[in-house]
């Protein structure tokens, strides 16, 4: 199993928690990310973390699509068939049309891009890229879990033309990796959803950023708290029974 998770911040209470060790020379020396390594319950796990931006020398977490499709891929090429299962864990904007609260758990039922527009036929339905996770109304049902489509983007504001799109996407929460994730998992036929925790209300009255930061802390603690829940219940069963 692998859990693709793209902020430091985000990943290290788990790791710490299933006491998972640095996998020395996973990577490539070129590439920034991080995997831990361990078992859990008899699963072997690995968190893989997109690690600190290197290119532009400003040392924050490399989000967006970029690292984290090739962090998947990179991981999926490595790993091969030894991955079952890849959860894609983190923060994210949550729709109080869906019914999204501040520390909301979400897993996802698929995930889509809302940035990706593309005017030709054809390139419409790639832009978009709608990909469906794996089902997990047991899991949510277990956890105590809400169930929507992630929507994804390389920006954490959107503009009038990602609003259209989000609500055609039938979003419920909004983040900046997974769809990137779902795409690579896809490639590799390897089963996959999102946890995501609602940091900010996206179709609400405050700018995403602030309400990011002021509820980051918070929602943090609610995965750390959702995560080991969903290891306990995933280990040692096939994705058809989640």
């Amino acid at each position: 199993m692998v859990v693709a998770i793209a902020m430091e911040a985000e990943a290290m209470p788990f790791v710490e928690h299933l006491g998972l060790k640095l996998e020395e020379n996973f990577f490539p020396n070129q590439a920034p990310f991080l995997a831990y390594s361990g078992s859990h319950n008899e699963c072997q796990i690995t968190v893989v973390t997109n690690g600190k931006d290197t290119v532009f020398g400003t040392g924050v977490d490399n989000v967006g699509t970029v690292p984290a499709s090739t962090a998947t891929f990179m991981t999926l090429s490595k790993m091969g068939k030894d991955v079952d299962l890849v959860i894609n864990a983190g923060t994210c904007g949550g729709f109080k049309a869906k019914g999204a609260e501040i520390g909301d758990v979400f897993l996802t039922t698929a995930s889509a891009n809302h940035d990706r527009r593309i005017g030709i036929p054809g390139f419409v339905e790639y832009g978009v890229g709608m990909i469906q996770s794996t089902n997990t109304e047991n899991l949510a049902a277990a956890i105590n879990a809400k169930h929507g489509i992630c929507t994804t983007s390389n920006s954490l504001d959107h503009n009038e033309d990602d609003d259209k799109l989000m609500l055609s996407n039938d979003a419920s929460v909004k983040d900046m990796e997974a769809a990137a994730i779902a795409w690579s998992c896809k490639l590799f036929d390897t089963p996959h959803f999102g946890v995501k925790v609602v940091t900010d209300i996206v179709d609400g009255d405050r700018p995403s950023h602030e309400e990011f930061l002021e509820n980051l802390g918070s929602a943090a603690k609610s995965l750390q708290a959702a995560l080991p829940k969903v290891i306990d219940e995933v280990c040692g069963k096939g994705h058809v029974e989640l």
